[in-house]
């Protein structure tokens, strides 16, 4: 895709909505499972009548984190989210600190997505049990996929799914409502169950009991990742942006509380009963249920108790929630290329993250991101309830200091605004965020309280390893930068060398050879010669004479070699020229084959690319290769050809049949 068609990639509200909110709306399909699991430790009835609690709670702080970001995508539209505030308003390390605690998270987002997305699926596939990890990895590389064809592309293939699965859980919650409401909605297949809790923590009071509540509230707030992506993907809207960008917000928050809650009041209703470790913690009529048993997601459960007597319906929950869960990853590979090449054109990340590929997408940032997640899918094996424990640190880390970031904003914008009701709007603004602030704050020191011995260090540890590394390469560019720059006074007369001293590196007298030699000549160097490494005597001999029989009209030079070496002899001499004339500049010209087989490059040219590999670290150097193409590179010639001409057709710069466009 050219350029100018950027344009056409812009999103509607309609496809920016799967496409951005894919992984908050989706996190309601395992944020309500981590606070059944985190209660159900405590045994009993203990889920049941703490769980709509948790659920109030998470809610609260979704409703409070979304208004912030609806304020957000007005005062920040470049796409920067809370990297952009947190770095104009806190200051660079507070910037780089939000950078590295996004960047971690996207790709937690991927790993825990696509994991329970697999493992969901397990339900409807039976047949996918004990393969989860190859088959996580394999839609890994499915999904990079698709997104290396471009946003609205993976937008148009991932908006049915996203769409199917809010409507499934909708309207499975009101059809479960509507059953409860009659007294006709059966028991989950876990209610007969009695759930014994996990050793250690019976009889939960005080401190212990207030630090499990806040630990199930930690790991409900799950339910809040994938909420600042919309705040980073503000440039991908149709115009207006920012206007579009707050009303995606506002229905993804209204979307994501509804499905949450809803999921929370009929897992209450069915009596749910969810364990980490069921074949411990569940017994039926007194006897554990043992290791055939088992155990459905809480999403599971819920559609074979609504659509008991209507299986299509548990098909369909299933399968499309499987399908959200591994298409939520689709957000992180939106935002984390994104953000990638923010930092990348700030000089923090590696400049090639800041170019667009083919298809206008940032080509690198997704490789990157999907190789990341894969790593980590492999090293955790596909287990979401490992993986989760590492979630949720870096979004909150982003959140509270992009919401601090956002009080210095509007404080700033009250000291130079004398308008009445334009400060009356920043005031507003600024409790909204103050609240914020407070709120994400509180759930970040839970959680690290909470998670940390769990696996939430391992997080922390790879924000700080990414902060140092993205200090040190923009260190690195600033160096360059410096060392590179050209002084006022710096002319390029000032910088023309004294003469050109230019020398020919000789094997033997073949064509290669006498290519070589042409172009040096050519180039009407100021001292020419030629010069060959005799590693064998008598073949510098035979040399010379073929030289001289043939009156090649530059002079060569042989150069004894004692032990057989060419590199140094070649490396030495060169530097005896510019020891003696240091204004000079060498140029060396070095003939070498093309070839056209993969295994045929390793036959040929290996002393000429370590000559070449020494010769870039000496200054005053220059190093001309002089290509002689062989036979077997022709075919290799036509094919490249062929797909140069293909490719300028398909761009509409030549015509199949009518050659170039007037």
């Amino acid at each position: 895709m050219r350029s100018d068609k950027l344009g056409e990639t812009l999103l509607p509200k309609k496809l920016a909505l799967p496409i951005f909110a894919s992984d908050a709306l989706s996190s309601v399909a395992y944020a309500p499972d981590e606070i059944f699991l985190t209660l159900a430790l405590a045994g009993g009835a203990f889920a049941t009548t703490h769980s709509w609690q948790i659920g109030l709670g998470v809610v609260f702080v979704m409703v409070v984190v979304v208004m912030s970001y609806r304020q957000n995508v007005h005062a920040y539209p470049s796409g920067g989210g809370d990297y952009e505030v947190a770095n104009e308003n806190l200051g660079p390390w507070a910037g780089l600190g939000v950078a590295s605690a996004l960047l971690v998270d996207y790709v937690l987002t991927v790993a825990v997505s696509i994991s329970s997305g697999v493992q969901n699926a397990t339900a409807a596939i039976p047949g996918l049990d004990g393969h989860e990890m190859p088959v996580a990895v394999a839609l890994i590389v499915l999904l990079t996929a698709m997104n290396l064809r471009g946003v609205r592309e993976s937008g148009k293939a991932f908006a049915i799914p996203v769409y199917a699965f809010m409507l499934a859980i909708i309207g499975m919650a009101v059809w479960g409502m509507v059953r409860s409401a009659s007294g006709s909605l059966p028991q989950a297949e876990s209610a007969r169950f009695e759930l014994l809790p996990e050793h250690g923590y019976e009889g939960l009071t005080g401190v212990a009991l207030v630090f499990l509540l806040l630990r199930a509230f930690s790991s409900g707030c799950a339910a809040l990742t994938g909420v600042e992506a919309i705040s980073n993907g503000v440039p991908a809207f149709e115009k207006p942006k920012s206007r579009n960008a707050a009303t995606t917000l506002l229905l993804m928050g209204t979307l994501s509380v509804t499905m949450l809650m809803s999921i929370v009041y009929l897992a209450i209703q069915t009596g749910v009963k969810y364990a980490e470790n069921p074949q411990e913690q569940l017994l039926l009529n007194g006897q554990h249920v043992g290791p055939d048993y088992v155990q459905h997601t809480i999403i599971g459960q819920l559609a074979l108790a609504v659509f008991d007597n209507f299986p299509l319906g548990v098909v369909l929950v299933s399968t499309v929630t499987g399908l959200i869960l591994i298409l939520a990853a689709n957000t992180a590979f939106n935002g984390f290329p994104v953000l990638g090449s923010i930092l990348a054109k700030d000089g923090y990340l590696p400049r090639q993250l800041h170019n667009r590929g083919d298809r206008l997408a940032y080509s690198n940032g997704i490789m990157i991101l999907a190789a990341a997640a894969i790593v980590l899918v492999v090293i955790f094996n596909a287990e979401v309830t490992k993986l989760i424990q590492l979630y949720i640190v870096g979004v909150f880390v982003s959140f509270t200091l992009s919401q601090i970031g956002m009080i210095r904003h509007w404080n700033r914008l009250l000291r130079g605004d004398t308008d009445a009701k334009q400060r009356r709007q920043y005031r507003t603004s600024r409790v909204v965020n103050y609240v914020g602030a407070f709120m994400s704050g509180s759930v970040l020191l839970v959680v690290l309280v909470t998670k940390f011995a769990a696996g939430a260090k391992y997080a922390i540890l790879a924000m700080v390893v990414l902060f140092v590394m993205m200090k040190a390469i923009r260190r690195h560019y600033s160096h360059v930068s410096r060392e590179l720059a050209v002084p006022e006074d710096d002319t390029l007369e000032g910088r023309l060398p004294s003469r050109v001293h230019a020398v020919v590196l000789v094997s033997k007298v073949h064509k290669p050879t006498l290519r070589a030699l042409a172009y040096a000549r050519a180039s009407r160097p100021s001292t020419l010669e030629a010069i060959t490494v005799a590693v064998d005597p008598e073949e510098g001999e035979r040399l010379q004479e073929e030289w001289l029989r043939r009156g090649i009209p530059v002079p060569l030079k042989v150069l004894d070699s004692p032990y057989r070496e060419i590199t140094r002899p070649v490396l030495g001499y060169i530097a005896s020229i510019r020891r003696t004339s240091p204004r000079d500049l060498v140029m060396v010209f070095v003939p070498e084959y093309v070839l056209g087989r993969w295994w045929e490059s390793i036959l040929h040219n290996q002393s000429a690319f370590r000559i070449k590999s020494r010769l870039l670290f000496m200054p005053g150097v220059m190093m001309t290769s002089v290509p002689y193409q062989l036979r077997s590179s022709d075919d290799l010639r036509d094919e490249i050809d062929a797909a140069t001409a293909a490719q300028d057709r398909g761009r509409g710069l030549v015509h199949a049949e009518e050659g170039p466009t007037p």
